[in-house]
């Protein structure tokens, strides 16, 4: 678990470096996604830090946690409205400490030991990278909210890996079945190393290009549109307009265009 929980650190304290240098005034401005704002991004980020810890060191609590919240209304937006009864400071806090608690927390697990949640169980390492891929995307809507662009970095490769192990749940989620076969997937690392999934479906179903521009489709904080993204073959044309990296309902991306 030492790898991906450090991973998951330096993430993080990429991302605190942007909060670090917010004003009271910015924690309200509206990011890219409907409805929330810079501390609704953060607020989802600590409150369910706090229930992966929860589902690591006491089951019983979670379940009963998981219970009331899948039947609210909107379980995604967990947390949200007490982040929104915090000062910045206040919310800041509970950011950092809750992320901090679960980094140490799951620094000890099994990277095998499977933790319940709010869909299928997972694995300790998967929840980690999980995390770290929520973190990276959430990153990226604070970012886009002030204009701020972000140095791409190999944890990257963690992003894509979940974006390219999900495409069965994009299919799940949009009520379709998924089509027999693989798509191969070939990105650029920031590094200049070429990163593969399913090399078997090269030169027939296949997506190309830059590691960043990837995870910024699957994670849906770019429209396919507005990358340098090479798709080729049926399967991946099909797949890309729905790529979905996380959990929940089909999201609702970003329009062509909005980020140009």
């Amino acid at each position: 678990m030492h790898p991906i929980c450090s991973d998951l650190q330096a993430e993080t304290d990429d991302l605190l470096s942007i909060l670090n240098g917010l004003s009271d005034a910015d924690w309200n401005a509206t990011t890219p996604a409907e409805g929330w704002a810079v501390r609704d991004q953060i607020s989802h980020l600590a409150f369910f830090d706090e229930t992966g810890t929860l589902a690591a060191t006491d089951v019983e609590a979670f379940a009963a946690g998981a219970k009331a919240l899948m039947a609210d209304s909107d379980p995604g937006a967990g947390g949200i409205t007490k982040g929104r009864s915090m000062t910045a400071a206040e919310l800041l806090a509970w950011f950092v400490t809750s992320r901090q608690k679960m980094i140490e927390v799951f620094s000890t697990l099994d990277p095998k030991a499977r933790l319940p949640w709010y869909g299928p169980a997972m694995a300790a390492v998967s929840f980690a990278t999980a995390r770290l891929m929520e973190t990276w995307a959430h990153g990226q809507d604070v970012a886009d909210t002030f204009g701020l662009s972000r140095v791409p970095t190999a944890r990257l490769k963690h992003v894509a890996h979940i974006g390219t192990r999900a495409r069965p749940f994009a299919y799940l989620t949009n009520g379709r079945q998924a089509p027999e076969g693989d798509v191969a997937v070939i990105l650029t690392a920031p590094n200049g190393e070429t990163w593969t999934w399913n090399d078997h479906a090269i030169g027939v179903n296949e997506v190309r290009g830059d590691a960043a521009d990837y995870c910024l489709v699957v994670t849906q904080r770019r429209h396919l549109a507005d990358t340098n993204l090479v798709v080729t073959g049926p399967l991946a044309e099909e797949w890309m307009p729905i790529a979905q990296a996380f959990a929940g309902g089909p999201g609702g991306g970003r329009q062509p265009g909005q980020f140009t």
